[in-house]
């Protein structure tokens, strides 16, 4: 079903609030945190939870940021045609070599998208700590996982399998991108990285039948 949200322009302007709203935000980082990406990207999740509701306004009519740390969502919303929004908060800081964030499993997320009427989406904040212990804010993306491309996105060897954005210098997004399409595209990923895993699983298994035989040959010193 389409999101009056994100199928219009309107997810654009929350982008917007949520960029001009963390910038106005008071300094919330100290001599401690600042050097520590985790412990920012911590303090900006929690600074959104507790205000997101009031950035995006009207547009939700039911709120909750009470979620367990391994969730899928940071904070979900139902809007106002009564679609139900999870946001999974991430933040990246520029300058910062190593950028490749989990979004969610692709088998959770395929049960979470038999309910058309769901949404995943990702709620990625790009930032510079510019002075002292301030940080200013130099994009925000708010958007449904449909919308990332599968040029900027990959698949991790973690359970079935975990949805990351390839590098978190590079988003690429494709506005209104239909649901459909993209999740047989994720199936046709997946029929590629699953054999691949498989064949690293017969490599794995034929060295540790490797190790069991030279074992074996061990005199047992440790009786």
């Amino acid at each position: 079903m389409k999101s009056q949200i994100f199928h219009t322009d309107a997810y654009k302007k929350i982008q917007g609030k949520v960029k001009s709203f963390l910038n106005a935000y008071p300094d919330f980082l100290s001599a401690d945190t600042v050097s520590s990406t985790r412990a920012t990207g911590d303090a900006i999740q929690h600074i959104l939870a507790q205000n997101f509701e009031s950035i995006i306004g009207e547009s939700s009519k039911e709120y909750s940021a009470k979620f367990a740390r391994r969730a899928m969502a940071d904070l979900a919303f139902l809007d106002r045609g009564g679609l139900y929004c999870v946001a999974d908060v991430k933040t990246h800081r520029l300058g910062t070599r190593f950028n490749m964030p989990n979004l969610t499993s692709v088998q959770r997320l395929a049960r979470f998208y038999e309910d058309d009427k769901n949404y995943y989406t990702v709620l990625m904040v790009t930032y510079n700590v510019v002075s002292g212990l301030r940080i200013r804010v130099e994009k925000v993306h708010f958007v449904p996982v449909e919308f990332l491309s599968w040029d900027c996105l990959m698949i991790g060897a973690l359970g079935w399998g975990q949805i990351q954005i390839a590098n978190a210098n590079r988003i690429i997004i494709n506005h209104a991108y239909s649901r459909k399409k993209w999740m047989l595209e994720l199936c046709d990923v997946l029929f590629e990285f699953y054999p691949r895993e498989i064949e690293k699983l017969k490599d794995r298994i034929e060295y540790f039948r490797k190790i069991k035989r030279e074992w074996e040959q061990k005199t047992d010193i440790w009786k």
